[in-house]
């Protein structure tokens, strides 16, 4: 048969152990008050296919375990790294001061497109990833080091937070790689 659909069995895939242990994408994702437990599952789901190496739940974001984040992480909040923390503004100031860089996946002035934004292999980098409705707060905008837009050609003006995660996170990782 051609072009057979391989079993799950056949995919030789790691366990949540051998993630762990593994050598990660040097890259954080950072969920800025995101209010769908779909989409945060979605988050790990995505953060756990390239490595990523952390994931930071900031603010009203639910955490692990709830059934509907279970229901569309299948697993991967056990596999990747994640914590919570109240205030999104704190978690960027850390990471900044551990010399991470730090950009906000926004739509502001002199933002850069995501095609357009070059990485340093030697940089581990975090993105932030806003509120459904009202995006990344503009104090973490202002406090981060660059802002990158992903490049829309219709007519809506944004994405699914988790179709955004998986549009940067695969461009960083072929961009890391």
């Amino acid at each position: 048969m051609k072009y057979r659909k391989l079993k799950n069995s056949e995919l030789d895939r790691i366990n949540p152990e051998e993630y762990k242990a593994s050598d990660k994408t040097p890259l954080i994702i950072i969920l800025d008050n995101i209010r769908s437990l779909n989409n945060i599952g979605s988050v790990f789901r995505t953060a756990d296919a390239f490595l990523v190496k952390k994931i930071y739940l900031c603010g009203i974001t639910a955490q692990p375990p709830h059934k509907d984040i279970q229901k569309t992480a299948l697993g991967a909040t056990e596999s990747v790294a994640w914590e919570y923390a109240e205030n999104t503004l704190d978690v960027v100031s850390k990471l900044k001061n551990d010399g991470v860089f730090v950009a906000s996946i926004e739509q502001a002035e002199l933002a850069v497109n995501l095609n357009d934004f070059s990485v340093q292999n030697d940089l581990t980098y975090a993105v932030i990833f806003g509120n459904e409705v009202k995006g990344v707060q503009q104090k973490v905008v202002s406090a981060s080091d660059a802002v990158i837009e992903i490049p829309q050609f219709g007519t809506k003006h944004s994405l699914n937070i988790s179709v955004s995660v998986g549009v940067v996170i695969w461009d960083f990782f072929v961009k890391l790689k």
